[in-house]
């Protein structure tokens, strides 16, 4: 190998093929939760049923990273219902296990502003998974991020693993 192409981590050499392949797998594995998400989120908006909440309390969430000043903000909506003689409580906004994150508070504010605590809301309850309900019967788009950021990690990682085995 020549010296422009090893890549050590933690002061060891990491073989440009076995990295390329992990980072493969990797990928392949994030495209595919947020497929499977994708196909989760559709199912549940096609199958879901109607019932009141009460909403209990609303906030927006935040997070960053210390390497990024960037936060991306969260809409938390806590609601409780009752379904088929049970009750849960629950926080999704929308059917994809993966949350929806916004660039800006006030973004995330507009949504949870939608909802008051102590008002009577509708939300979506899917019968076979009657604990993850979710308030608002649209995609997100979260999963499909996944499936572009995993399909980037594994054309990398092929391309590396590829590149490394010619050498």
């Amino acid at each position: 190998m020549s010296p422009d192409t090893d890549i050590t981590v933690a002061g060891r050499e990491v073989d440009p093929v076995r990295g390329g392949l992990l980072f493969l797998v990797v990928g392949l594995a994030i495209a595919g939760y947020g497929g499977y998400d994708y196909l989760q989120q559709q199912q549940a908006i096609e199958t879901a049923e109607p019932v009141e909440a009460a909403v209990l309390e609303t906030d927006v969430d935040s997070t960053s990273s210390t390497s990024s000043p960037d936060a991306d903000y969260y809409p938390f909506v806590r609601y409780e219902y009752a379904y088929r003689g049970e009750t849960y409580a629950a926080t999704g906004v929308y059917p994809a296990s993966v949350q929806r994150s916004y660039d800006t508070r006030s973004a995330a504010r507009d949504v949870v502003d939608e909802y008051e605590a102590g008002e009577t809301v509708t939300a979506y309850v899917t019968p076979d998974s009657p604990g993850d309900a979710f308030l608002r019967r649209q995609r997100s788009n979260a999963p499909f991020l996944a499936v572009v950021i995993g399909a980037v990690l594994a054309l990398l990682g092929g391309r590396s693993a590829l590149r490394g085995r010619r050498a």
